[in-house]
């Protein structure tokens, strides 16, 4: 009887530990809220900015964000040309962070980086810089 209760209690805790890993895991990747972002960065995580220039220009950038292209106005984009200009600041086993104007693009680059590629680190400011400017985070000029 007592070896059952101590079986039963390791067997609790297992699934405990599992359920806590698998959740801690999963708020991690792929959507962030503005404070998971600010988090992030002050761990020195890339932030790369996929938008276009006239849109950095319009609402400014995120302050030490790297402006990588993604896709152009029509919606066309190099993967090969922005892959290289991307691992020049993160490799596919580093953290680094995507960030646009809603976070329908991110969404979109990231979960191909993730699922196509193999990138393990991904992540996206979920509702971009629109939610990021609205919260009253600060922007640099791009000028």
């Amino acid at each position: 009887m007592f070896k059952s209760i101590i079986n039963r209690f390791f067997i609790l805790i297992l699934l405990f530990s599992s359920i806590v890993l698998s959740t801690n895991v999963s708020a991690e990747v792929g959507n962030l809220s503005n404070e998971q972002m600010k988090q992030l960065m002050a761990q020195n995580v890339p932030l790369i900015d996929i938008r276009r220039p006239d849109e950095w220009k319009s609402t400014g950038v995120v302050k030490n964000s790297h402006l990588l292209t993604f896709f152009d106005s029509r919606g066309n984009y190099d993967m090969e040309k922005w892959l290289s200009a991307l691992d020049k600041i993160a490799n596919k086993n580093e953290k680094f962070i995507l960030i646009c104007r809603s976070g329908n693009r991110t969404g979109q680059v990231s979960n191909f980086l993730d699922k196509k590629l193999g990138y393990t680190q991904v992540y996206h400011l979920k509702r971009g810089i629109k939610s990021w400017i609205k919260a009253g985070d600060k922007v640099v000029s791009n000028q």
